[in-house]
């Protein structure tokens, strides 16, 4: 067991391309979504049909996510700006 003392401190976050990482990722959801359509089917008979549904899910949140990404791009952009005024 590690002792209070013997915890590290956390490391910053790694900060990179975030709205296109998430852009990226909920256009593969939602082509996931799309090329597993047509078997519809095939997934309702084989009682597969939830990995269509995930897939839309997962596109949906996406959206959600690039939204919240592209906030919060822009609000660190905007304090940059306010404190390179401010010096």
């Amino acid at each position: 067991m590690w002792k209070k003392s013997e915890l590290r401190e956390a490391p910053a976050p790694l900060e990179g391309p975030v709205v296109g990482t998430v852009t990226g990722g909920t256009i593969i959801w939602f082509v996931l979504f799309l090329g597993q359509l047509p078997f519809y089917g095939w997934y309702a008979d084989h009682g597969h049909a939830w990995w269509v549904w995930t897939c839309l899910a997962g596109g949906g949140l996406g959206l959600v996510g690039i939204w919240y990404v592209r906030r919060r791009d822009a609000a660190i952009k905007r304090a940059a700006a306010a404190a390179d005024a401010a010096s």
